[in-house]
């Protein structure tokens, strides 16, 4: 079993204790996540990016970001999903999946970045439809975080994005397992500036 690290918003935490009860009960990965809240906003963006990384992450190797309406404009979203995509000197990147919330999935979108997560997450779809455009990308997932937009937008990232009731004893660990073999070779695009405000 692989390390998770749990990002979400405060007030999504009802999913991240059934994501972690869940676990529990079938037992699919090894629960890392810890509060990052209490990190200064006055520290330089590398000192809070190795803070993260090196004290908070740790040795995790996924992060699983919970999106719910909330999530896109928090700081510390940003810096956690940054701080694993950071390829740091003791603690390497992670891969990262991002799990739509009931409220942040309009429709029937979602992005499959392996290809074996097409039949076994989504049997019922029989065409795909390829997007490559951050307008499109920002239609289809309107709570997403724009570091997560400017990732799936780059061929160098798999990055899946599901939807929450697609999760079962079968489907996240095949996430945990793609996310996890892709995030050496994710070449992550981390040029946008970490978030300094709350908006």
């Amino acid at each position: 079993m692989h390390k998770v690290f749990i990002s979400f918003h405060s007030s999504d935490i009802a999913y991240k204790d059934s994501l972690i009860k869940f676990n529990e009960d079938n037992p699919m990965f090894i629960d890392g996540s810890v509060d990052t809240r209490d990190i200064s906003d006055d520290l330089p963006d590398d000192r809070i990016r190795q803070k993260i990384r090196d004290e908070y992450l740790g040795d995790s190797t996924v992060t699983i970001l919970l999106v719910g309406q909330g999530t896109k404009g928090r700081k510390h979203v940003d810096w956690e999903v940054y701080s694993s995509m950071y390829d740091g000197k003791s603690n390497k990147r992670s891969g990262v999946i991002a799990v739509l919330l009931p409220g942040a999935n309009p429709g029937n979108n979602w992005t499959a970045a392996h290809d074996n997560e097409k039949s076994a997450i989504y049997p019922e779809t029989t065409s795909w439809t390829s997007v490559d455009n951050r307008a499109e990308y920002e239609l289809r997932y309107p709570y997403l975080p724009a570091r997560i937009i400017d990732n799936l937008l780059s061929k160098e990232v798999k990055l899946s994005v599901v939807p929450w009731k697609k999760l079962d004893t079968k489907t996240l660990p095949l996430l945990i397992e793609n996310a996890f073999d892709s995030r050496i070779s994710n070449q992550y695009d981390l040029s946008r500036p970490m978030r300094r405000a709350n908006s």
